[in-house]
C-alpha cells in the first residue's frame, strides 16, 4: 500500500517545506522514504514498538542513542483501514518538531489514502479493459462464456443483463482553414490525459454501475450498456435504442466542446449472453465503419448535416454487402450499373434510386427525402430506365440496382477482412 517510490516523494516533498528530515518507513520499521537519501533502506528500530501500539513515541538525544538508526524527535503510525502500514519521523528535538507531528501524519495519511484510490481505480480500468477486449475477441471454441460471465461477476458485472454494445472512434479534426476558429488539438504527450478525460465523460453518460466503459484500442472507447428495464415514471415513452442515440449524440457534442475533438458512434443491438454481446459489439463496430464510410460518401449538403451517430439496425444490409468482399460487389456493380456509372450526374442518379427504394418506392416520400420536386424525380427515374432497360416500379428491378448503389457508395476497404 506505502510504495517506495510514493514515500519518497512524500518525504522528499515534506522535509522542504518544513524544514526538518521526515522520513517514512513500511510495517517491518525499514525506511522507505527519507529528506536524507542516506536513511533510505536503514533499519528504524522506534518504528517497531510504534506500529504495534499505534501510538506516537518521542525521543530525546539521550533515548535515540539506545534505539537502531533512531535520532531525536517524534514518531507516528501511518493508519488506513484501521491498520498502522507504516510510520512518519520528523527529526529534531521534539520540542521543536512535535507540533508538526499531528499535520504531517494526516497530509501522509492523504496522500497514501489518495494512492490507494488511484490504484485501485486503474486496476479496475485495465480488469474492465480486459473483459471487454475478451468479449470482442470471442470464440466458444477457444474459452467457455461461463468463465467470462465469473470473471465479469468478480468486478461487480452480470453479463446476464440486457445490454447493448457502443463504440466510440476518437479522432483530432483536420487543420481549418487559415481564419477559421476552431478548438486547440491536443499534443501528442497530452493523448493519455485525454484519454483518461474521455474515459470520464464517457461514464459521467454511462453512469450505471453495470455500465462496462473502457478503452480498447488507441482513439477506441467502448461500451457495454446496461438497458433500462422500462423508462422512468412520468417520462415519454422512447424506445431503448432511440434514447441510447440521443445520449451519444448529447457526448458527442460535448467531447467537441470540452476537447476539439471529433466522435463517432457505432451501435449494436441488445443481447444478454457472452456471445451475444460479441455480437453486439462486432456489430457497433461495423456500424461505425460503415456509417462513417456512407456519411463521408454523401453530397457535401448532407455531410454538414450528418449526425455522427450510426446504429447497425440502419446499416444491416449495407454490413452484409461488405462481408461479401469487394470482387463480389465489382460483379454486382458491373452486372447492373455499368452504363449508369458512366454518366457524369452518376452521383444523383444513385441518390435518386436509393430514395425511392428506401421510400418505400413511394412518389412523395423520394422526392421529400431528395428535397426535390417530384416532377424532378420522375424525369430522373425515366432516365435511369432508359439507360439500364430495367423497370424501376418493378421492386426486383429495382432492389438489384438499390444494391448495386449501396455497394458503390461502400467503395474499398469497408470489408471484415480489409477487402
Amino acid at each position: 500500500m506505502l510504495s517506495p517510490s510514493l514515500a519518497q516523494e512524500i518525504a522528499g516533498d515534506t522535509s522542504a517545506v518544513i524544514g526538518f528530515n521526515v522520513l517514512i518507513t513500511d510495517a517491518e520499521g525499514t525506511v522507505i522514504g527519507s529528506g536524507d537519501s542516506s536513511r533510505v533502506g536503514t533499519f528504524h528500530e522506534a518504528s517497531v514498538e510504534v506500529i504495534r501500539t499505534k501510538e506516537p513515541a518521542t525521543h530525546s538525544a539521550s533515548q535515540a542513542q539506545l534505539l537502531r538508526g533512531v535520532r531525536p524527535g517524534v514518531t507516528l503510525p501511518l493508519i488506513t483501514d484501521g491498520q498502522a502500514v507504516g510510520t512518519v519521523g520528523i527529526t529534531g528535538t521534539p520540542a521543536q518538531v512535535r507540533r508538526f507531528g499531528l499535520l504531517v501524519k494526516r497530509q501522509t495519511e492523504i496522500l497514501l489514502r489518495e494512492s490507494v484510490m488511484l490504484r485501485s481505480r486503474l486496476l479496475g480500468e485495465r480488469a474492465a479493459e480486459k473483459l471487454l477486449a475478451d468479449i470482442a475477441s470471442y470464440d466458444p471454441h477457444v474459452v467457455e462464456g461461463d468463465f467470462l460471465e465469473f470473471r465479469a461477476a468478480e468486478l461487480g458485472f452480470d453479463l446476464r443483463l440486457p445490454r447493448v454494445a457502443v463504440a466510440f472512434e476518437v479522432t483530432v479534426p483536420p487543420v481549418p482553414e487559415p481564419g477559421a476558429r476552431r478548438h486547440a488539438a491536443p499534443a501528442v504527450h497530452d493523448m493519455a490525459l485525454v484519454r483518461s478525460e474521455l474515459l470520464r465523460t464517457i461514464r459521467e453518460v454511462f453512469a450505471d454501475p453495470q455500465d462496462i466503459v473502457a478503452g480498447t484500442a488507441p482513439g477506441w472507447i467502448g461500451v457495454l450498456h446496461r438497458l433500462p428495464t422500462r423508462s422512468p415514471a412520468g417520462s415519454p415513452a422512447t424506445s431503448p435504442a432511440a434514447s441510447l442515440a440521443d445520449d451519444c449524440r448529447r457526448l458527442v457534442d460535448v467531447i467537441a466542446a470540452q476537447d476539439g475533438l471529433r466522435t463517432r458512434v457505432g451501435i449494436g443491438e441488445p443481447a444478454a449472453s457472452v456471445g451475444g454481446l460479441h455480437d453486439s459489439y462486432q456489430d457497433a463496430c461495423d456500424a461505425l465503419r460503415l456509417g462513417a464510410r456512407l456519411a463521408g460518401d454523401a453530397p457535401a449538403a448532407r455531410q454538414a448535416a450528418d449526425i455522427p451517430v450510426h446504429l447497425i439496425t440502419d446499416l444491416r444490409v449495407h454490413q452484409l454487402l461488405a462481408a461479401v468482399g469487394q470482387p463480389t460487389r465489382n460483379r454486382l456493380l458491373a452486372r447492373t450499373a455499368a452504363d449508369l456509372r458512366t454518366q457524369p450526374d452518376w452521383p444523383v442518379l444513385r441518390d435518386t434510386i436509393t430514395a425511392w427504394c428506401e421510400s418505400g418506392f413511394n412518389l412523395v416520400r423520394a422526392s421529400t427525402a431528395l428535397h426535390i420536386h417530384r416532377n424532378t424525380v420522375v424525369y430522373r427515374m425515366n432516365k435511369i430506365e432508359q439507360i439500364t432497360g430495367r423497370p424501376l416500379r418493378d421492386h426486383r428491378s429495382a432492389m438489384a440496382l438499390y444494391l448495386a448503389c449501396l455497394a458503390d457508395r461502400l467503395g474499398h476497404g469497408v470489408g471484415p477482412t480489409g477487402d
